[in-house]
């Protein structure tokens, strides 16, 4: 019986008892609670709104981001910059995120698949906001508690962390002028506050301190915009991460479409050379809206039909893509 039969055992295991242990009635059983949010049969509720209610009103993704991560519904302007965020940070190029998506996409994966491995390489590198907004909080903390101005708290954080990627200060954006128009967005709406400031003295500390040109880069825009709008450095670690990786099911579904052996590594920044779709196109105003739209709504089958064939000669749109199934009326594969 081997260890079985030894007596320091708190049971004999010859005469145990068989079967399941019965259930102890008097501990009160787990149960996930939470303040988020709950549903029921009728209606899926965040923060006390009803999320039917909420869109049926006019209130939008960003609105719910709000309610969801601060139990508020925001300023139109903080909605406005907030928007205005996630948009520009939406795509990124053949990034190593995407081209970790494009290489997922070759095993034959999921497209949830794909894009879950582009959130697990938004790290450090491309996106520190866990690192960069917690210093930000420390450093402003240790200034108030000390009596320092904001000045000098950049002078000493450019000081101990100046090789730090998290800095929000590098040379990636001295020909790109996005960082700055995203800090020029907050400070006309309104909502930027005092990270956007204190990240504004860390770049002429940063400048100063520097051999060399650098700049805001967009890790510091964003993470110090995010921050004025209320939210945590996590919380928007969360929310621009998952907001790329709605690029990444794009290159996911590209990967899978392109039927012409296109097989290359993408790189940090892709030249218009390896880019083969649309040409350069100005923007139209909102008032030119109305004669660029095209509607996708079928009024014949026929319409119907081209309207798909068009659709499938866009790569990156999914169309393309087209699934096996078993038909379980028997072996035949639609």
């Amino acid at each position: 019986m081997g260890n079985l039969d030894d007596p320091r055992l708190p049971f004999n295991y010859k005469t145990r008892e068989r079967g399941c242990v019965p259930p102890d009635e008097k501990r009160q059983r787990f149960q996930w609670v939470s303040e988020v949010a709950y549903k029921n049969v009728h209606r899926i509720v965040s923060r006390g709104y009803d999320t039917t209610e909420l869109v049926e009103e006019g209130y939008g993704l960003t609105d719910v981001l709000f309610i969801d991560f601060q139990a508020r519904i925001p300023l139109i302007e903080e909605d406005k910059m907030l928007n205005y965020i996630m948009v520009v940070m939406l795509e990124d190029g053949q990034s190593n995120p995407a081209n970790i998506a494009r290489i997922v996409a070759q095993g034959k994966t999921y497209l949830t698949q794909a894009a879950g491995a582009s959130i697990l390489a938004f790290g450090h590198a491309f996106g520190g906001y866990s690192a960069m907004g917690n210093r930000l909080m420390t450093y402003l903390a240790k200034g108030e508690k000390e009596g320092k101005s904001v000045a000098e708290m950049a002078a000493l954080l450019v000081k101990e962390h100046a090789k730090d990627e998290a800095l929000g200060v590098s040379d990636l954006m001295l020909k790109d002028p996005m960082a700055k128009r995203l800090v020029a967005r907050a400070e006309k709406l309104g909502v930027a506050g005092k990270h956007i400031a204190f990240q504004k003295e860390i770049v002429k500390a940063a400048q100063k301190a520097s051999k060399t040109p650098v700049d805001i880069d967009m890790l510091g825009a964003t993470c110090a915009a995010m921050m004025d709008l209320g939210f945590t450095p996590e919380a928007a670690w969360a929310i621009l991460a998952v907001t790329r990786a709605f690029a990444a099911g794009a290159h996911y579904c590209e990967e899978i479409e392109r039927g012409d052996g296109y097989v290359r590594l993408g790189q940090v920044l892709t030249p218009k050379e390896d880019y083969d779709g649309e040409p350069d196109r100005p923007v139209p105003s909102l008032e030119e809206r109305k004669k660029v739209v095209k509607s996708m709504v079928a009024k014949t089958p026929q319409e119907w039909r081209e309207n798909v064939d068009k659709k499938k000669k866009i790569s990156g749109s999914g169309w393309a893509i087209e699934e096996e199934i078993e038909d379980p009326r028997g072996s035949r594969k639609i």
